[in-house]
């Protein structure tokens, strides 16, 4: 079965990567966009998800895993909104920082870049790897 990548950005001030180890698991809630809610269903089981630290940081810092795929999302109290249980899988040896993924030219058209106000984006898998090359990381 083909493995599906992404990217989820949170603000680190407000749930960051070390929030994610810490707590070993995390409900992903709070998105209130319908194309990022789309991307949270496509999300399946043992799926790769890069996880950015957005505003502040602007770089992606760790690797996790969809551990259960979306569910209505329990803090929306209207709407058709969804979730899906996101596991730490692994940080990486180096950031990887938004100024680069701009300049490099396998990623400056990754969905990061071109619709910066998403929260949730689909990576190919050749750009999941790239990425995983400039941070010196196996997934």
């Amino acid at each position: 079965m083909a493995k599906n990548y992404w990217l989820a950005k949170s603000e680190p001030e407000a749930y960051s990567w070390n929030d994610l180890v810490k707590d070993g698991k995390t409900t992903w809630t709070g998105v209130r966009n319908f194309q990022a809610r789309n991307n949270l269903r496509a999300m399946k089981t043992g799926d790769l998800v890069l996880f950015y630290h957005s505003v502040t940081d602007k770089q992606v810092v760790g690797i996790a895993k969809v551990a259960k795929e979306f569910y209505p999302d329990p803090t929306a109290d209207e709407g058709d909104w969804s979730v899906v249980d996101l596991v730490p899988h692994k940080p990486l040896k180096t950031f990887v920082t938004l100024d680069q993924i701009k300049a490099d030219a396998v990623l400056k058209d990754i969905p990061l870049v071109r619709q910066s106000r998403l929260s949730v984006t689909p990576l190919t898998e050749a750009q999941f790897k790239h990425l995983l090359e400039l941070a010196g990381t196996k997934a």
